[in-house]
This record gives structure tokens, C-alpha cells and sequence, in this order.
């Protein structure tokens, strides 16, 4: 998860307002310095936490409590409320409103812009656009293999000239061939410093491409120094926006979120793996409801469109709500979530599950299980399949030695479907899963 450890402080900070009998100065003390803790070990600026936390401390002695809301709720309100506003408010979605579009990422040498490059590429083909990628890195001769394997890879068009060392000049040889595109990524040089040269090459491209968006890539782990980068290149280059990357792997990306936040220099897209899917807009609500366990539904619902159609979707929520589902449907569940990511990064995108405390091995083990079942699961009949009642000792012996799957794990996969057919009897029409499948209509896949 994005800022694990900052997520979990703030969990337990917000566990312990949700367990206190009264709300009371002491209360409303420790929840203050709680979170400045928090915020500090996530490497956050010291004025910029005061300046949040002075922040909720008046807003929570001078607002009256709204009707329908207790005390407790209304605190956690503020505490969210103010957060999301920290992170940059309702955020800043790119629009594609032109056809061609053109993104230019810059940044200094080794912040990942050409892996971003890739990443947005495939972020945008996967919507449906035409995309294809533009190397103008021209200084790093990697630059440009590692962009055109990262294209192939996509099954995305690519177009680089590794014998030029002039970014111009490549770039007015592609000019009519990428015209035809709905949206062009294109990937420059990058420097150990924000150099004369630089700044020169940057605004040379920027004045021939006239690019509707100019994102600087920033690598998390600099932490508030991100701060300084981010004026330096508004102030040279105009850009119109930030990426961070990197923001799986360090305690340092809340000072990077927070110090470009300042800057009034949105952030428009994080990075949060290695992975060519790993990449997701920032917004501020999604990202501070998912560090809270509470969720991103949004999210959620984004990747559970790319794992099955809409028409598979609707069928299997129908019956999951109804708790008639089979082994094959069980079976269904496992492929989509198979390709919507790891199961510990689904987790948090799924209301109230991230505030189990669910411990990353147990996931991971979990999602060891899966696989194994699946393969136990194809060499089952299609009446085991619909009928999983009838898996006796004899059919399960034969199972076992039909997949090579120990018999004790296909037991353990029979268990957890009944155990979720009774989770499901117990969840319908009540509590908070029953209304949010209601209320996504049963387009999703159960989880």
C-alpha cells in the first residue's frame, strides 16, 4: 500500500477515537499529537503539520456538531476533511478534450520518466484512446531501447530516432506520422541538476509542441526536497502538473505529496509499483479514504471493469446477492481478481477492510492459496463445479491426484465457499457490504 506506515498510524490513531467513551479535551490532545506524529515520521514538513493540525483543533472546539452525526463521527469528519484538503482538495483530473493530445513529461535524470512514459501510455490505451510513445531523450542511448520494448510489451506504437542528439530535430521527423494519434506521450532528457541546458532543450520542445499537458516526474523518495524541484521546473517550464513516482517503497512520499501540494502544482498521477498497471490519478479523497481503511470504491470499480465485462459483472452480482453462487462462479471471482492486482493492494480499496489490520503475510499466503485452488478446480467436473456439496473423500482422493493438489487444501477450498455462501446469507440487505453492493447495482465482482 501507498505510505503503509502513515496509513496504519493514522488507523490506530482513528481506532482509538472510535473506542473512547467520551470526547474530551484529553481525547481531542492525543488525537492532535498523534497525527502530527504521524505526519512527521512520513517525513512532512514540520510547519505545514502544525499548520494542519492548529487547523483541526479549531475547527473541532468552534463547530457545533451537525444533526444525525455524533460527536465522534463529526471529529473523524474534520480529520478527513482536512487531510484531503492538505493533499490538494477535489484533485485535477486530465481531461482529454483535444485530439491530438499531448503529454511532455520532464525531470532530472533518474526520477523515472521513461518507465512512466510506458506507464501512461498503457493507462490511456487501456481507456480506449490511440496512444503511442515519443523518445526524446536523445542523451541516454537506453532511453530509447528501454521505450521501445516498454511499446511492444503495451502492443503500443513507439517512435524513436536513437541516431539524433538533437530532441528538435526528432521530433519534426515524427511530426506527421503521430499527428493521427488521440493522445501522445512524449518522454524527454533528463539531468542530474535543472541546468541552463536543460531548461534551454525543455523550452525548445515546449515552444515546437505546444503540449496540452506538462508533467514533471518526481521520484517520492526525495521526500520535501520535492518541493524545491517543483518550483524550480514551474518557474522554467510552466508545468502544469506533477507525477510521483515511487510512492510504494518510502517513508519520504508524504513530504513529496505535501511539499508539491504547496506549490500549487497538482498532483495528477502517482506511481505505486513496479508493475506497468501500477500507476492511478491522484485523488486526494480516494488516496486519504484508502490510508484510513476506508476505502476506494472508485478505484475498486475501475479495476473490476478492465477484469470482466460488464455483462459477466451483472450476472455474478446478481447472484452473489441472491447467495446461489457455485464453485464456477467461485472460480470466475478468482480469474478477475487475478487481474486486478495483488489481493493486499485490492484490500484496501474495499470499504472498512482496510481497518481489519489484515496482515500483509496472511494476504499474500491467501493469495498463494488461490492459485492452488484454481488448478484444483480444473480438474473438477462440471456437476462438482455446480454442485460442491457432493465433494466427498472419494471424488476429493480423485481430485487431488488429477491436479496434484494435497487433499487438505481442496477440504480448505470447499470450506471457504461454504463459509461464503454463509457470509453472504448473513451479509444480504444488511450492513455495509449488503448496501454498497445495492448500491453499485451488482456491477462488480464479489471479493
Amino acid at each position: 500500500m501507498v505510505l503503509e506506515k502513515l496509513g496504519n498510524s493514522l488507523k490506530n490513531t482513528l481506532s482509538n477515537i472510535a473506542k473512547a467513551i467520551f470526547v474530551d479535551d484529553k481525547l481531542i490532545n492525543d488525537l492532535v499529537k498523534d497525527i502530527q506524529k504521524s505526519l512527521l515520521q512520513a517525513d512532512v514538513n514540520v510547519k505545514l503539520v502544525f499548520d494542519l493540525t492548529s487547523k483541526i483543533k479549531s475547527r473541532i472546539s468552534k463547530e457545533e456538531t451537525p444533526a444525525g452525526l455524533t460527536k465522534k463521527e463529526h471529529l473523524l469528519n474534520i480529520v478527513y476533511g482536512e487531510l484531503v484538503f492538505f493533499l490538494g482538495g477535489e484533485g485535477n483530473k486530465i481531461d482529454i478534450k483535444v485530439r491530438p493530445f499531448r503529454i511532455m513529461l520532464v525531470g532530472l535524470f533518474g526520477a523515472g520518466k521513461t518507465t512512466t512514459a510506458g506507464k501512461l501510455a498503457r493507462f490511456y490505451s487501456k481507456r480506449g484512446y490511440k496512444t503511442c510513445l515519443v523518445g526524446l531523450d536523445v542523451h541516454r542511448p537506453a532511453a530509447m531501447s528501454q521505450l521501445e520494448q516498454t511499446a511492444k510489451r503495451i502492443n503500443v506504437p513507439s517512435f524513436t530516432d536513437s541516431t539524433s542528439k538533437d530532441a528538435l530535430k526528432a521530433y519534426e521527423k515524427f511530426e506527421s506520422e503521430i499527428k493521427d494519434f488521440e493522445v501522445i506521450i512524449i518522454d524527454t532528457a533528463g539531468r542530474d541538476a535543472l541546468s541552463a541546458g536543460l531548461i534551454s532543450e525543455i523550452e525548445a520542445l515546449n515552444k515546437k509542441i505546444m503540449p496540452e499537458e506538462r508533467l514533471l516526474v518526481i521520484s517520492a523518495d526525495i521526500g520535501q526536497a520535492a518541493q524545491k524541484q517543483a518550483e524550480q521546473f514551474n518557474a522554467s517550464c510552466g508545468i502544469t502538473g506533477i507525477i510521483a513516482t515511487k510512492m510504494d517503497g518510502t517513508a519520504k512520499a508524504g513530504g513529496a505529496l505535501s511539499s508539491c501540494a504547496v506549490t500549487g502544482s497538482p498532483i495528477k498521477f502517482i506511481g505505486v509499483g513496479e508493475k506497468i498497471d501500477d500507476i492511478e490519478e491522484f485523488r486526494p479523497k480516494n488516496f486519504v479514504g484508502r490510508m484510513l481503511g476506508m476505502g476506494d470504491l472508485e478505484a475498486l470499480l475501475e479495476k473490476a471493469k478492465e477484469a470482466m465485462t460488464e455483462e459477466q459483472a451483472e450476472d455474478l452480482g446478481k447472484r452473489f446477492l441472491k447467495g446461489e453462487f457455485t464453485l464456477l462462479d467461485l472460480y470466475e471471482q478468482m480469474e478477475a481478481m487475478s487481474k486486478m492486482g495483488p489481493l493486499t493492494k485490492i484490500v484496501d480499496m474495499i470499504p472498512g477492510f482496510g481497518q481489519l489490520k489484515l496482515p500483509k503475510e496472511a494476504l499474500q499466503t491467501q493469495e498463494g492459496k488461490l492459485g492452488k485452488w484454481k488448478i484444483a478446480m480444473q480438474s473438477m467436473t462440471e456437476q462438482e463445479l455446480e454442485e460442491p456439496d457432493s465433494l466427498e473423500a472419494e471424488r476429493i482422493e480423485r481430485i487431488s491426484k488429477g491436479s496434484g493438489i494435497s487433499q487438505g487444501e481442496i477440504r480448505e477450498l470447499v470450506k471457504q465457499y461454504r463459509q461464503s455462501k454463509k457470509m453472504v446469507k448473513l451479509l444480504k440487505g444488511h450492513g455495509d457490504m449488503g448496501k454498497m453492493m445495492k448500491k453499485l447495482g451488482g456491477k462488480m465482482p464479489k471479493l
